[in-house]
């Protein structure tokens, strides 16, 4: 796909490596709609960033555990946007809890989010993008973000790696069922950004990056390219490429 003039969708796009893809996004020629749920502030920046860049970029708001408001992001969507390239299924929890003290409700808000939320806005940018095909012959292009949980075990992240898991089967079943008109990729990044409260600089962190085999963290843009290259490579469909430094060749994929 040419990246110049393109529209994509990046969800959680205000802050970590959503907002790193939708800037890398806009460097590469493509308008924006910054989404977020809480994090206003931070997606204004990322869309006047990739304003500063020359491209269109818009905010939208929507708590994505409700189907009803997936439903209102894209609807926002046409109303700044005149077509649909690229959807980024970025924006996801990350909860910690024993398989055993796990509620109903935490399960399923977490299956909400990180799965029924990449599937339904599968469903809206699917049928976007087969209408764009019909002026733009370019395929449409669907990227969900998951992480090394849902491709190997990780001790008290349960329903945090049984999402992940689902969302790497539902790039695969979207890939064959979409085909040949739109491409769905996976990305599942590893020792990239440090968990909420840890500094990069941190000692934990520091030590984590050196025993990955490439002994060294990565960083957002790591991960940012490998979407671009997702999204202009058109013989690629159905594939999760790991973007970690080895990590998942260790036992279990994680590195405690």
């Amino acid at each position: 796909m040419n990246l110049k003039d393109a529209v994509a969708l990046v969800t959680g796009a205000g802050h970590r490596l959503g907002r790193a893809i939708a800037l890398a996004l806009a460097e590469e020629g493509c308008d924006v709609l910054v989404h977020y749920h809480r994090s206003a502030e931070p997606a204004k920046e990322t869309a006047q960033t990739s304003r500063q860049m020359g491209r269109r970029a818009e905010t939208v708001s929507a708590d994505l555990t409700d189907p009803s408001l997936v439903a209102t992001l894209f609807a926002s969507f046409d109303k700044h946007l005149d077509r649909l390239n690229i959807l980024v299924n970025s924006a996801a929890s990350f909860e910690q809890q024993p398989l055993e003290q796990i509620t109903c409700e935490e399960w399923d808000k977490v299956q909400a989010l990180n799965v029924r939320a990449p599937f339904l806005c599968t469903q809206h940018a699917a049928l976007r993008m087969r209408a764009t095909r019909a002026s733009h012959p370019d395929q449409g292009v669907i990227i969900n973000l998951a992480d090394l949980s849902g491709l190997g075990t990780w001790n008290g992240y349960s329903h945090h790696g049984v999402s992940r898991a689902s969302v790497l089967h539902l790039t695969k079943v979207s890939a064959r069922e979409l085909a040949p008109d739109i491409r769905v990729n996976a990305v599942v990044p590893g020792v990239i950004l440090p968990p909420a409260g840890e500094s990069l600089e941190s000692d934990v962190w520091k030590a984590r990056g050196l025993r990955v085999p490439l002994a060294r963290s990565g960083d957002p843009s790591h991960v940012s390219q490998t979407v671009v290259f997702l999204v202009r490579n058109d013989y690629v469909t159905g594939a999760t490429i790991v973007v970690d430094g080895g990590e998942h060749l260790l036992a279990g994929g994680r590195i405690e």
